[in-house]
């Protein structure tokens, strides 16, 4: 497992539209997916141990930001037939097992990650109601192994944006295991 970090990344790109399969078939997009006040795009996989990691607070702050009117979807982009464990067959008893209350798609061309231009899981992208980019960084502070009492930085960030504030300028990165590329695959 090779830990990689999200670049400091250029805010205000309108997110990529998409059109992306659950593991039982149906087709959603993100015209039908994005929140009234905001969405938060999570590339994530079944494998990471630093997405199995945070999956359960992932789905809380999920929850929360459901709330306040962000929605959340879940993406998998890794090359599942290298990697069995992120297989669609396994993406729904791993979200029920982490109480995923979000939509959990299969990007199995990689043209999504590729677009949003993600490098690892996770890796967390939230945009506002207009779906301009606001914040890429970590969930909250400590990484995978948040303390009791830590900053919520991906939930503070969001429920800002919702209120009709702003993200902060200073984000973390999140930090986790490279987005497996198909071979010859991999982003430029």
């Amino acid at each position: 497992m090779a830990l990689t970090e999200t670049p400091a990344g250029e805010l205000g790109w309108t997110a990529a539209d998409f059109s992306l399969p659950e593991p039982g078939g149906e087709t959603r997009s993100l015209a039908d997916l994005k929140g009234e006040n905001g969405t938060v795009i999570a590339f994530i996989c079944n494998h990471c141990p630093y997405v199995k990691a945070v999956a359960e607070d992932l789905a809380a702050d999920a929850r929360e930001l459901e709330r306040a009117g962000v929605a959340t979807v879940g993406i998998m982009p890794n090359d599942y037939r290298a990697y069995p464990d992120d297989a669609p067959e396994k993406m729904a008893a791993f979200a029920a097992q982490h109480g995923f209350d979000f939509p959990y798609l299969i990007d199995e061309s990689q043209e999504v990650a590729k677009a949003y231009r993600a490098v690892c899981t996770p890796d967390l992208f939230g945009f506002d109601r207009d779906l301009k980019l606001v914040y890429r960084g970590r969930l909250a502070e400590g990484g995978i192994t948040p303390k009791p009492g830590a900053v919520r930085d991906l939930v503070e960030a969001m429920k800002a944006v919702a209120a009709g504030g702003e993200a902060p300028a200073d984000q973390v990165p999140s930090m986790g295991c490279s987005i497996k590329w198909k071979p010859g695959n991999a982003p430029d």
